[in-house]
């Protein structure tokens, strides 16, 4: 991205947050039929209070949140504290819906009884990752894939009655970590309740490779993390460096990304992401500034959604 559209990005940011809150409001430009469907990850909060996130989450385009347990976020262990009805009733308050429950921990072989809170509190996501051998290649890593998918049959027999659908994310050193076991669980999937949660921050730093990735994993693709690698996550930076995860601060281009979600007709989570070191941190000092760092990179989607358009 060049330095032209880094000022356009900040300069816009303000004239995002001043419409971010009115009900409805979206990324993308009205005159086109394609909008982002945004979601907002509690642990970008860090480990900030609950009634101190909900009210941000509709500044930041969106009336979903994704909830995180420790290390990233706490909000999974506030839900457990505060229990299921106050939970749900300061939701309310703030108009927010629980979109998706991100669970690492328990695996894809652990999230019956999480599958079945999530029915009651109307949430039909939950992320988590792939478990199986790793760094195999071609027709041993389509059979692994394939047993990974056998063994989820009665975990998918939970998500179909519970209406829930599991993404599994390409994290890294997973079974489920490159492009080609993206695709093979795209087409062996035995149920529509199986998806991918895809995250640009673990593949290569190539627009058009993600692009191309994006197209061929079409309606399997169920939530979208809008992240790029930058100077990575695993170790303290400064936090200009940090930054570089976000779109709007990185290198990578997101203009053939967004072409293709167009393309394939997206619809599902977007979630601006990056992770800060150490996790449980909020990426920012503040709320407030949690949400500033979010808008400025959904108002450069929004840039790169209206050039693919025509909305500009």
């Amino acid at each position: 991205m060049n330095s032209l559209n880094r000022r356009q990005v900040l300069a816009s940011a303000a004239a995002v947050a001043a419409g971010a809150g009115r009900t409805g409001f979206s990324a993308g430009p009205a005159a086109t039929e394609f909008q982002f469907n945004y979601i907002v990850g509690s642990c970008m909060y860090g480990y900030l209070y609950l009634g101190e996130i909900l009210p941000e989450v509709a500044k930041c385009g969106s009336r979903h949140l994704d909830i995180w347990p420790k290390s990233h976020g706490n909000q999974r262990e506030q839900l457990a504290d505060m229990g299921e009805e106050l939970f749900a009733s300061l939701l309310k308050k703030h108009d927010v819906s629980l979109g998706c429950i991100t669970q690492y921990k328990l695996g894809p072989f652990g999230l019956q009884n999480e599958m079945r809170i999530a029915q009651r509190l109307g949430c039909q996501t939950m992320v988590t990752g792939g478990s199986g051998p790793r760094n195999l290649k071609g027709a041993e890593l389509k059979k692994a894939v394939g047993d990974f998918l056998e063994k989820m049959k009665p975990h998918l027999e939970v998500a179909e009655e519970t209406g829930v659908t599991i993404a599994i994310e390409n994290h890294v050193n997973n079974l489920i970590d490159s492009p080609d076991s993206l695709k093979y669980l795209a087409e062996l999937r035995p149920s529509e309740n199986i998806g991918i949660a895809l995250a640009p921050y673990h593949l290569p730093q190539d627009a058009e490779l993600i692009a191309q990735l994006v197209k061929d994993l079409g309606n399997a693709t169920k939530v979208f993390y809008a992240w790029e690698h930058g100077d990575g996550c695993v170790k303290r930076l400064p936090k200009a460096q940090e930054l570089l995860q976000l779109p709007a601060y990185g290198p990578l281009d997101f203009g053939p990304v967004v072409q293709a979600l167009v393309d394939v007709n997206f619809s599902g989570w977007t979630e601006i992401f990056m992770h800060p070191v150490p996790r449980g941190i909020p990426i920012m000092e503040t709320a407030a500034q949690v949400t500033a760092e979010i808008n400025k990179s959904r108002t450069y989607l929004s840039e790169q959604l209206s050039a693919v358009t025509g909305g500009m």
